[in-house]
């Protein structure tokens, strides 16, 4: 009646981009959403927004946030106090301690899960997180060959 225009909420926009065929080494500290279409290696640590790993992505490095997404490939641990969701493309080779998990048909997911609401207790977490690390990496120096450690 009044010629109201209507308004399409923004879409989530991204803060950080590595483009495929882009690559990083080292530790990556990103205020925002992060999209990884290229190659991290390090650590990734994400304040205030959602990881995204596309399908081109490939992740070897330690993912701590709040949210991810994950469409690519993942070697290393995850940390997150929210969601993580790996869609049909996925591929996680990680133990992974989240509130919530969504794993879509199709994906690939080799490693441990904890859920836990209260990511609150840092004694609690600093010495799941140690175990998990020790784990992985142990794991990842052997020859290449698949070993579980006890």
């Amino acid at each position: 009646m009044f010629n109201k225009k209507q308004t399409t909420p923004a879409p989530r926009s991204m803060h950080t981009i590595i483009g495929n065929g882009s690559n990083f080494n080292g530790n990556l500290n990103v205020e925002g959403t992060l999209r990884i279409d290229g190659e991290v290696k390090g650590e990734i640590t994400v304040k205030n927004g959602s990881v995204i790993v596309g399908k081109t992505g490939m992740v070897k490095a330690e993912i701590r946030g709040k949210d991810a997404t994950i469409g690519g490939e993942v070697h290393g641990n995850i940390f997150l106090d929210g969601k993580l969701e790996l869609l049909s493309t996925a591929k996680i080779f990680a133990d992974i301690i989240v509130a919530k998990f969504t794993i879509n048909e199709g994906a690939i997911f080799k490693g441990r899960c904890e859920m836990s609401t209260d990511m609150d207790d840092p004694i609690e977490n600093s010495m799941t997180e140690k175990t998990a690390k020790e784990e992985f990496f142990t794991e990842t120096e052997t020859d290449g060959k698949d070993k579980h450690v006890s």
